[in-house]
């Protein structure tokens, strides 16, 4: 096998992981966690099954995020920055399966606010873990550099990453801002991401 193929192939996985980690996330917060927040009490006693499928969601994105940081260093090991790159999402990756611990625990709870609660415990180790995914998406963007728009994105979306973290610590008032810090941080996050995605599956690897 030569090398040409190799990458290609490193780039087909990349990318490929990039969707399941995207539709498996949408999921799990969107689906999952929102029905929980929406009608705690209810959706425990309910819809268990949901909730298992969620929190077999979550752990879908964990195994697929190591996948990318492997696939990403295979794909870019020649740059010096590469491996430091994979360390920081694996240690996202890490964080967010003990993030993960937490949310079982919910099926042995009959109140609404210690089911709360709870989920707020999962968040708040995952907002961790998304400050280290940020320094990633910074130092990938250094590494990726073309396309140059996508490797911008990138790098913008890092850092709205790390800024959301530190003001969800740092602020008492927070959530006076929390739509806004949403909006900072998605839109240079799924267009970059998404859009490394598409190149990946489409033209990434081929001309190494």
């Amino acid at each position: 096998m030569n090398r040409s193929l190799s990458s290609r192939q490193f780039a087909i996985t990349t990318g490929i992981s990039y969707w399941i980690i995207f539709f498996a996330a949408v999921f799990a917060n969107f689906f999952v966690l929102e029905a929980i927040s929406k009608n705690p009490l209810q959706t425990v006693q309910q819809d268990q099954l949901l909730i298992r499928a969620g929190i077999l969601a979550f752990l879908i994105t964990v195994v697929f995020d190591v996948i990318v940081a492997w696939s990403l260093y295979e794909l870019y090991k020649d740059h010096v920055l590469s491996g430091l790159s994979s360390l920081f999402r694996m240690m996202h990756a890490a964080i967010m399966g003990v993030a993960v611990f937490s949310l079982p625990m919910v099926f042995g709870l009959n109140d609404s606010q210690q089911i709360l609660k709870q989920i707020d415990v999962f968040n708040t180790i995952w907002l961790i873990g998304l400050f280290f995914f940020g320094v990633h998406l910074i130092l990938l963007g250094k590494i990726i550099g073309k396309p140059k728009v996508i490797a911008i994105f990138l790098f913008i979306a890092g850092i709205m990453y790390m800024i959301d973290t530190a003001a969800h610590f740092m602020l008492a008032n927070y959530q006076d801002y929390s739509f806004i810090f949403f909006a900072f941080v998605a839109i240079p996050s799924i267009l970059g991401e998404m859009s490394f995605a598409v190149w990946l599956l489409l033209k990434g690897g081929k001309n190494d």
